[in-house]
């Protein structure tokens, strides 16, 4: 077969083979249709599924920004979350602490419960902006009521004590009882002044009573043992009592507060016990000392108005910046305390009115110590004025040198204490007693030394005339009683320069030792009269020198150094005159 006739056979072949294969053709030629169909109806659906993937994409978009949202107002709500439970929790009265209040009698269960109550009354008068608290406020105000009628009748009963039986132990009333339920009557002073007031009147009119009454008795009892022992002043010259030739240990310790016991009330119904003046003296202080500061402190203590101390919870619910209605102001407090710049600004503010802070806590610590030095005064007063008259009667007849400065001695003693203790109205009132007796003590010295004066220039004439004719047993006896009193002063005075002591007893000196010389210059024989004047200044050595603890006073170092001059001013006459002699 040709190539032409090949070509032919493949372009036009046989019609039966078409015709063998039109089924197949006409199914796929369905099945492309379908294809089509298919790819076409893909087409539309990918169309339509990119339109819903945008329209998804933008919910989802929208969602985020929705929880975003959500999530910052979440962490805002957490925020403030606490402290909004704090304040609901501290607004509202436990049903507890209202059946209390409401059905109980007052007693140490109070003493926390009252604290509660009165902080959730603090805070829900600080949130009177809140609905929840103004809603509250009647019922608060109720039970602040109540609370209040009950504790006034409480204290009252617990003054009837003091006010009724002088014999009640006041120290133990204050400190066991009293303070113990100082909180329930803090909490009068800030929610109920004026109950506050009546009561403190009350106690006040109470312990005045009290203290009157067992000062009263107590010195009239001391009065009573001091007139069984009239001690009047006698000079050096003229006196005769046997004490003033001897130091006397145990009266010169009651110008110590570490002493002998004191006097008490009941010794005074046995007719025949007697105390000297100084031991009375010292009683009568130390009675007053240890109730007149236990006194002080009681009132410094229990009518001090101390402000309430708030929980931290409650102090985080009055935060402005977190509990505020406006939501700028919380934005705004938060951003101030992200910012250093500004808190440091806000600590230079409050430097600059730490001056000021300083100045008004000063101004009103002064305040309080008015209050309660003016509420002590009302309560101790007649006991100022019992002690006052009984160191008055004290000083009538003027007692002896030696128990006069014994007594000024003890209320510088009690008065350093009274400091310790931090009572200042008790030591001006004892410094006003000490001021008193250092004029009568200087008005006592004054007259020894002109009594040895005009005996020493031989008046002859008034008081004295009948000492005027000196003798060896009257010198003897005015050395040694003049050895004593400076013993004594000695032993009283701690410090080496005390002008109104030491002056004075330089001029007694002064005039003894013009008495011994006028009193020697009646020998006529050198030797003798040196022999005299050497006897007279040994027995004063003698009388100086005793007892290792007067000697080591600087003041009777002098002394003795002095005595010791003239002395041996003396001994050296008698070895010349007899040299003279014996050449002679």
């Amino acid at each position: 077969m040709s190539p032409d006739s090949s070509e032919q056979t493949l372009v036009h072949p046989d019609p039966s083979f078409y015709r063998a294969r039109a089924k197949d053709y006409v199914e796929l030629h369905d099945q492309v249709e379908t294809s089509v169909g298919l790819l076409n109806s893909l087409e539309a659906f990918l169309s339509t599924f990119q339109k819903d993937l945008s329209a998804v994409s933008g919910q989802i978009s929208d969602l985020q920004d929705r929880s975003k949202d959500i999530e910052k107002r979440l962490k805002s709500r957490r925020k403030i979350e606490k402290p909004l439970a704090c304040l609901i929790t501290d607004i509202t009265i436990p049903p507890y602490l209202a059946t209390l209040i409401l059905d109980s009698d007052v007693g140490e269960s109070w003493i926390l419960s009252i604290e509660e109550f009165e902080r959730r009354l603090d805070t829900a008068k600080g949130r009177s902006r809140v609905k929840a608290a103004r809603d509250l406020g009647e019922v608060s105000e109720g039970l602040r009521i109540v609370a209040a009628t009950k504790l006034r009748a409480f204290f009252l009963a617990l003054f009837q004590p003091i006010r009724s039986n002088v014999t009640t132990n006041m120290q133990v009333m204050q400190t066991s009882v009293l303070l113990k339920y100082k909180p329930l009557f803090a909490f009068l002073q800030r929610q109920a002044p004026n109950v506050a007031h009546e009561i403190q009147r009350s106690y006040v009119g109470a312990a005045r009573v009290y203290y009157e009454t067992g000062f009263r008795r107590y010195a009239r009892s001391l009065g009573w043992i001091k007139s069984r022992t009239v001690e009047k002043l006698e000079t050096i010259v003229s006196s005769e009592r046997d004490r003033d030739m001897a130091v006397d240990p145990g009266r010169l310790a009651h110008g110590k507060i570490e002493g002998p016991g004191v006097t008490l009330a009941y010794m005074a119904d046995d007719k025949t016990h007697k105390e000297p003046v100084e031991a009375l003296a010292r009683s009568l202080l130390l009675v007053f000392m240890d109730n007149a500061t236990a006194e002080y402190t009681f009132v410094t203590t229990f009518f001090t108005v101390d402000p309430l101390i708030m929980s931290e919870e409650a102090e985080t619910a009055f935060s402005p910046g977190l509990l505020s209605p406006d939501g700028r102001e919380r934005r705004m407090s938060a951003a101030a305390s992200e910012h250093g710049a500004r808190r440091n600004r806000a600590a230079s503010i409050v430097s600059a009115r730490g001056m000021q802070s300083l100045q008004s806590l000063a101004v009103a610590v002064k305040e309080e110590q008015a209050s309660s030095d003016a509420i002590w005064k009302q309560i101790m007063d007649p006991v100022l004025e019992y002690t006052q008259i009984f160191f008055a009667n004290t000083l009538e007849p003027v007692p002896p040198a030696v128990p006069l400065l014994t007594i000024i001695r003890l209320t510088e003693d009690v008065m350093a204490e009274i400091q310790k203790r931090a009572c200042p109205p008790a030591e001006s009132f004892i410094f006003s007693l000490r001021l008193k007796m250092w004029p009568v003590f200087q008005k006592v010295m004054t007259e020894h030394v002109e009594a040895l004066k005009k005996l020493a220039e031989g008046a002859n004439a008034g008081y004295f005339s009948r000492t005027a004719a000196t003798t060896d047993a009257v010198v003897s006896n005015i050395c040694k009683r003049y050895v004593v009193m400076f013993n004594s002063f000695v032993t009283l005075t701690e410090q080496t320069e005390e002008t109104m002591i030491f002056s004075n007893l330089l001029r007694l000196r002064q005039e003894l030792a013009k008495l011994i010389t006028r009193h020697t210059e009646q020998i006529s024989d050198p030797v003798s009269k040196a022999t005299s004047q050497s006897t007279v200044y040994e027995g004063l050595l003698q009388g100086l020198s005793k007892g290792t603890h007067l000697t080591a006073h600087l003041k009777s170092q002098q002394e003795i150094a002095y005595w010791a001059n003239l002395e041996e001013e003396a001994r050296r006459k008698i070895v010349a005159t007899n040299q003279l002699k014996s050449r002679r």
